[in-house]
């Protein structure tokens, strides 16, 4: 645990106080009817022996602090180590001054050890203050660290599970290009590569720029453009004021992938998905748009899994429910995104 305060000036301080009890001490002495001489050496020794087991008392607390349960005991403990500091203290001054100012001191033993108990324990509770506060600190920055790993981990899993559906549609895809188009399968073996050496490679970073991602957006398109021939036709409309915004990486591809699975699979006609990129207030908006039957497809299956884990993983990162909605238009499905900028 760390010190409260800085070492040298705790030190200062310390000596601070024990100058002050000396002299407050000193000066009860006096007025009681005693010299000067009697009162120092009473007063000085024992703030000195006070100040070595308040030194040493609040040093263990820095390092073992007792708890709630434990209180009543630790101070009972205290009260006993008062009551044999005082002891000690009667013994040291023996030599050193008379028997009737000892006498004194033997009528006096009970109000010296309630005063020696409640010092240790007014220089201690700062300290158990302070523990606690550390404490709480640690504790809070422990947990918000587990929130942390947990988020990330949850993250990773919503990317790992979207990727698996689009390479084995892919790989199907190539099995049937070997035998009829060699050249298409070839083809589209590099592309998928080149998707996913670039897919594990963003996995790495938090954040990336538009820019990164359409350029990977295009790798996947080139890849299902293969798949699915003239059918598939996609425009993009991007204001470039926006490339360089940020955006969580590996975030288009499974938006796109959910307007093409609900916009080619109920038709064999071709179809236009499109792109629109700008910037919103303080924003980052993508609109990604489908057509879809309306007499065979409820525009509502255009929520699943896919746009459900980006919902869940646009939460995770911005703490926000609000940033992927979906509506109908007539024939056309869609899903924008928006995506907070650092201000």
């Amino acid at each position: 645990m760390t010190p409260a305060i800085n070492r040298s000036w705790a030190a200062g301080l310390f000596v601070l106080w024990w100058l002050v009890w000396v002299g407050i001490s000193a000066l009860m002495i006096v007025h009681a009817g005693w010299s000067w001489r009697e009162a120092l050496v009473d007063a000085a020794l024992l703030s000195f022996i006070l100040g070595i087991a308040c030194y040493a008392t609040n040093t263990s607390l820095l390092y073992f602090a007792p708890s709630p349960r434990m209180a009543l005991l630790a101070a009972g403990i205290t009260a006993v180590f008062a009551y044999v500091l005082i002891r000690m203290h009667a013994h040291a001054l023996r030599p050193l001054l008379d028997a009737p100012y000892l006498a004194f001191y033997e009528r006096t033993v009970w109000l010296r050890v309630l005063v020696a108990w409640l010092l240790m324990m007014m220089t201690a509770i700062p300290t158990l203050l302070w523990a606690w506060v550390v404490d709480q600190k640690e504790a809070s920055a422990h947990q918000k660290e587990v929130e942390r790993l947990a988020r990330e981990a949850e993250l990773a899993t919503l990317r790992e599970q979207l990727q698996p559906h689009f390479i084995f549609n892919s790989l199907n895809s190539i099995n049937a290009l070997i035998g009829t188009q060699p050249e298409k399968a070839r083809t589209m073996v590099q592309q998928l590569s080149d998707f996913l050496r670039g897919s594990l490679r963003k996995e790495e970073k938090q954040l990336v720029t538009l820019r990164e991602e359409l350029h990977y957006l295009h790798l996947y398109l080139d890849i299902e453009k293969v798949r699915f021939g003239h059918r598939l036709v996609t425009t993009l409309a991007c204001d470039p004021a926006c490339l360089e915004l940020r955006m969580p990486a590996l975030l288009l591809q499974p938006v796109v992938e959910n307007a093409i699975k609900f916009g080619l699979y109920d038709t064999t006609d071709e179809i236009v998905i499109s792109l629109e990129a700008r910037k919103k207030d303080n924003d980052l908006e993508i609109v990604v748009k489908n057509p879809f039957d309306p007499e065979t497809a409820d525009a509502r299956k255009g929520t699943g899994f896919g746009l459900s884990s980006i919902s869940r993983r646009l939460y995770l990162l911005y703490a926000r429910n609000d940033l992927l909605y979906t509506a109908a238009d007539g024939n056309l499905f869609i899903a924008t995104v928006r995506l907070p900028q650092a201000v």
